[in-house]
Formats: structure tokens, sequence, C-alpha cells
């Protein structure tokens, strides 16, 4: 087998449908538009979500509360699970991943008080608890902002 043998699978390909190209095609004359009407229309056809003039269901279906575009979602990591690197480590974004600590990328990591830290670490994160950053000078760490 080389590169000039190559062909798609049996059945896989199929030749695009040429409209408007005279009666013997199938599709001539209103080239599958149908007769009249919006649809059959240049430019015409409705928005997407439009219903006919029925209420739509985005509008229909009730609202509640208020979502911020602007709102931040951290990556939230808590002492208990710093605690399984080694002592005097830094610890780093490379770190987190490698450590299988974060999944998907947000925007930002936040250090959590859940659990105790036995070990001086340099932490690195771009937010920490008040309580986060009491605990790891407690133990000896440092913290750094990102």
């Amino acid at each position: 087998m080389d590169l000039s043998n190559l062909k798609p699978a049996a059945g896989s390909t199929k030749n695009r449908k040429r409209i408007g190209r005279g009666p013997g095609s199938g599709t001539g004359k209103t080239s599958g538009r149908g007769h009249k009407g919006q649809n059959a229309r240049s430019g015409g056809g409705v928005k997407p979500g439009f219903e006919g003039g029925q209420m739509p269901l985005q509008r229909r279906i009730p609202k509640r509360g208020f979502v911020s575009r602007n709102k931040k979602v951290y990556n939230l990591i808590n002492l208990r699970d710093l605690d399984s690197f080694d002592a005097g480590m830094v610890v780093d974004l490379a770190q987190y991943g490698s450590a299988g600590l974060v999944s998907g990328v947000k925007d930002g990591i936040k250090i959590l008080a859940d659990g105790d830290l036995t070990k001086a670490l340099t932490v690195h994160a771009h937010k920490f608890s008040k309580a986060a950053v009491a605990k790891i000078e407690a133990a000896g760490g440092k913290v750094e902002v990102i």
C-alpha cells in the first residue's frame, strides 16, 4: 500500500446535490424550495428561536437571578492536598498540574484552609484565603501571590 492507492471507504463519500440545473436533475425549477412562501424567497427564512409569532420558549420560561459576565472562577485547592508535597518544596502552577490538583483552565488558583499543613512549603497561587495564609505561615512556609 502506498499513497497513490488510498481511497475513502466504500459508501463514505457522496457527490453534492447540484440544484437549479434543469428538470432532468430532479432539483430544477424551484430548486428544492417549494412554491412561494417565506423560505422560497432570496434572503428568506426566520431567525433562530422564532416560532411563527408564538411567544418563543426563551421568553416563556421564568427568569431568576442574575449571572455576571465578569465573574472569575478559580480552581480551588485545599491545604490537605498540599500536604502531599515534600517539605521545603516550591509549589507552583506546574506542580498543581502534575499532581492532578487542577483540571481545566480557569481564571486562577485559590488556596483554601480546609485541612492541615504539616510541612514548610513555598506556595504560589493567584488567591489565598486569610485562614490558609495563617496556616501556611504557622507551618513555616511562605505565600506568594502570582
